[in-house]
């Protein structure tokens, strides 16, 4: 079949079963627009900013599961779209990202709008490509999706010169499969390090499942709760494992680290077995690494290999998807004993140490985490976060019980992501109620994309917890720069209810915490556009517990 490198892109995305996209239109990609004008089978979503079209297809793909795409021009189309990329990427989120390059006779010669963009993504995708030849295009989007899906998910780029977009192929085939010869991730755990990871399962007294995002994207939270029940064995997970595992188990121990829960950093500091899956010892989790789980024989288990030993020397490292090992534990592992004084301590721990806040004259921001997850919990419900205070809260006080309900930015911490991530999650599942929670600082690095929920009659749940700081930094200048606030008192917001209004959103502000429930029913039911709720909550309340930088997780500031 004959066409145009243009349309060999859509062909190939339909192939692909992508059903819609994100992205701002410009001069280098005019080719694929012209053809996305004349396609019915892809939903194209104009938002307002690259950096918007990047959140918003990965939202999408942590909702769904489904790789994210977004579409952006050259030179600074593509560079816009780079923070999204490198906050999907870390975070082992499948995405491609397409980019529209100049000409390849004007390729090297500082031509308008033009930027090496495989260069400067290199450090920050999984792979990319640069096509200049149209014939190129089926196999290269064929291997994008392959590598961006398979193995440790990741960013691909694919970068396409527009002439390559306008020539002709003269014979479209998408290709049935991919051979890339130098790519072959390692699925199955290899049964010698399986079998010395049961025995020292099957011999410990006081052990602890570690587990992170890599649960989710191996599907394996079924095969962890199994596991975890079967031998009586706590679990505590990362900002990305929320949602691996229910948080209303008695054996969960929420999340670990610099916010953690202090029963999990104490339960982590006194376990005689670390059982990692899917998580990399990120340093907001280990603190102090010399003095990071000092007790424990460390099990590893990730489908990157790089990332085993890389921060942490462990006693038994697997290489293997997380679901596959996992299946392998239940048929081998029987733990006899049940651990129950290693549960007793930790139920003291709990008693002694939960996660608490004390009432005052103006809204908490804990209680409307609280009262939000209270009032949804009958609900199908997703939350999206911003990246600050109120991300610490929703992980501490929304009990997640299923996967794919936190959206988040873990390991870049990107502020501005939460509210285009959640427009990718409403598209994704349009069925669900999605929340995005957000700072007042957050929501305004990308405020402008309320227009795209309005004009997509999305209908997000805008919940801001407005304290006028910069909230998590200010918290750090309080306790370790003795309260000097530089450049955090946001005291000259605008007025997010009449910014919402004017971007045709529903939008009004609560200020007493009797307001709290009804605030969050009326916003329930809207169900044709964004609604943005500004709570203006205690100027100066701090996450707690809190690992001071440099310190060991278990000497926490607990409140």
């Amino acid at each position: 079949m004959e066409m145009t490198g243009a349309k060999a892109i859509i062909e190939s995305l339909k192939k692909e079963s992508v059903e819609v996209l994100f992205g701002y239109p410009g001069g280098t990609v005019l080719p694929i627009y012209d053809e996305l004008y004349k396609e019915k089978d892809i939903r194209h979503i104009l938002t307002r900013h690259e950096q918007g079209a990047a959140h918003a297809a990965d939202g999408y793909a942590r909702a769904t599961g489904k790789v994210g795409v977004c579409l952006a021009t050259s030179g600074p189309g593509a560079t816009n779209l780079i923070t999204g990329i490198a906050t999907a990427n870390m975070d082992s989120v499948p995405m491609v990202a397409i980019t529209g390059q100049v000409g390849t006779p004007l390729l090297g010669k500082d031509s308008f709008q033009e930027a090496d963009i495989t260069g400067i993504t290199m450090p920050i995708t999984k792979h990319n490509y640069l096509i200049k030849n149209a014939e190129e295009i089926p196999n290269v989007i064929k291997e994008a999706f392959h590598i961006a899906r398979s193995g440790r998910p990741g960013v691909v780029v694919v970068d396409i010169a527009k002439d390559a977009q306008m020539k002709t192929i003269k014979n479209f085939k998408y290709p049935d499969k991919v051979n890339i010869p130098s790519y072959k991730p390692t699925t199955k755990g290899h049964p010698r390090q399986i079998n010395a990871a049961v025995k020292l399962i099957q011999a410990a007294k006081r052990p602890v499942l570690y587990v992170g995002g890599g649960i989710i994207a191996a599907g394996a939270d079924k095969e962890l709760k199994e596991f975890a029940e079967k031998n009586n064995i706590p679990v505590t997970v990362t900002l990305m494992g929320k949602g691996s595992f229910p948080g209303n188990s008695k054996l969960y121990l929420g999340m670990l680290g610099m916010h953690g829960t202090a029963y999990a950093n104490f339960a982590v500091q006194e376990a005689d077995l670390l059982i990692a899956v899917g998580s990399r010892f990120d340093d907001r989790v280990t603190g102090h690494l010399p003095s990071f789980a000092p007790k424990a024989k460390h099990i590893h288990i990730d489908i990157d290999p790089a990332e085993i030993g890389k921060i942490v020397q462990v006693d038994v490292p697997i290489v293997g998807d997380c679901k596959n090992v996992l299946k392998e534990f239940l048929a081998k592992v029987s733990c006899k004993d049940k651990h129950e004084p290693w549960i007793d301590q930790i139920n003291e721990w709990k008693k002694k140490y939960p996660l608490s806040y004390k009432s005052g004259k103006m809204i908490k921001p804990q209680y409307i985490i609280e009262r939000t997850c209270e009032l949804t919990k009958d609900k199908k419900t997703i939350i999206a976060t911003e990246v600050g205070q109120h991300q610490m809260w929703a992980a501490q006080f929304f009990t997640f019980l299923k996967p794919r309900t936190l959206i988040s930015s873990g390991g870049q911490g990107t502020m501005g992501f939460g509210f285009p991530a959640a427009i990718g999650a409403q598209v994704g599942v349009p069925d669900a109620i999605v929340i995005d929670i957000a700072g007042d600082g957050s929501i305004q690095m990308n405020i402008q994309e309320l227009a795209t929920a309005v004009i997509n009659k999305l209908p997000i749940k805008i919940f801001v917890l407005n304290n006028c700081f910069l909230g998590m930094v200010r918290q750090w200048q309080e306790i370790i720069y003795d309260k000097r606030y530089a450049a955090t008192n946001l005291c000259a917001n605008p007025d997010l209810v009449k910014v919402a209004k004017a971007f045709g959103a529903e939008a009004f502000r609560v200020t007493k915490s009797a307001d709290v429930d009804k605030a969050i029913n009326d916003a329930l039911k809207v169900k044709d556009r964004p609604v943005l709720v500004d709570f203006v909550v205690e100027k100066e309340e701090n996450v707690f517990p809190f690992v001071l930088a440099g310190k060991p997780i278990n000497e926490m500031l607990i409140d």
